[in-house]
């Protein structure tokens, strides 16, 4: 299905789940949690220690049509991949690389939401992507926001809070710890066959990731290898946006601090 929205140009939705394999049909876990469901089977042995393990208990599995990632960009002629984000419960780091070298090489911003813990059998770890995206050298990451939940069983949580709304506002206040993570990684820029175009979005996605230091070495050096005062513009913004940021009245504070102690006064 073909539409337009306020917040995409052209925006394509297929009724049907993506996988890294060629595959019509595949078997998909539907759990309590509908953002629990996968195409990986959840691990009850290693999630019964934690609250949020009812979550990811299987109402029932269904067969549900399939499409790959490669498939989906021939069907529609898209040839290159400028941002990626995927939060598929498990299998995000095989969709990114179903996509080949030659695709991914190119992307500009790559998002990924895997686990540290053992929530599904087989599932891609937040620390196989660190070693994959760190072996490509073709990116940095530029975000790391670690997520989590409470490490006690239903069972002894259900021992101390009795009522559902009281076991509902421990879950949402109560110690986590660390269970998943939101990472963002930005392509280097360090390949020579990265285009005008390639630069010019890139510093565009910089700017809105907030990585301004970032965004003015892609103006800068944008404007060494194609010399169009467009790159100045984009370089002279970034360096405003740097300067906010360093009057900014949440550095202030820390700012003086660190003079306090570094005089010794503090």
């Amino acid at each position: 299905m073909k539409e337009e929205s306020k917040n995409f140009k052209k925006l394509y939705i297929y009724n049907c789940i993506v996988s890294d394999k060629k595959t019509s049909e595949s078997d998909f876990y539907l759990t309590k949690s509908p953002h629990c469901s996968s195409l990986l089977a959840p691990d009850p042995d290693s999630l019964q220690d934690w609250s949020f393990a009812p979550l990811f208990n299987v109402d029932r599995i269904a067969k549900i049509r399939t499409i790959d990632l490669p498939s989906v960009l021939k069907e529609l002629n898209i040839q290159k991949v400028d941002w990626f984000k995927s939060d598929s419960q498990g299998i995000d780091l095989r969709l990114f690389k179903s996509l080949g070298d030659e695709l991914t090489k190119n992307i500009l911003v790559a998002e990924f939401e895997p686990g540290l813990m053992d929530a599904y059998k087989g599932e891609d770890k937040l620390h196989s992507i660190l070693c994959h995206m760190e072996n490509t050298k073709k990116f940095w990451l530029s975000d790391l926001v670690i997520k989590g939940s409470q490490r006690i069983s239903e069972n002894r949580l259900n021992n101390v809070f009795r009522s559902l709304p009281l076991r509902k506002l421990f879950n949402a206040v109560g110690k986590t710890s660390p269970g998943w993570g939101e990472m963002t990684y930005i392509n280097n820029f360090k390949d020579e066959n990265l285009s005008k175009r390639d630069f010019l979005l890139g510093w565009v996605f910089s700017s809105i990731q907030q990585q301004n230091g970032f965004a003015y070495e892609i103006a800068e050096n944008g404007y060494e290898i194609f010399q169009e005062d467009l790159f100045k513009e984009m370089s002279q913004y970034s360096k405003s946006k740097l300067k906010k940021e360093f009057i900014s009245f949440s550095y202030i504070p820390l700012a003086y601090k660190k003079v306090l102690r570094e005089t010794g006064i503090g």
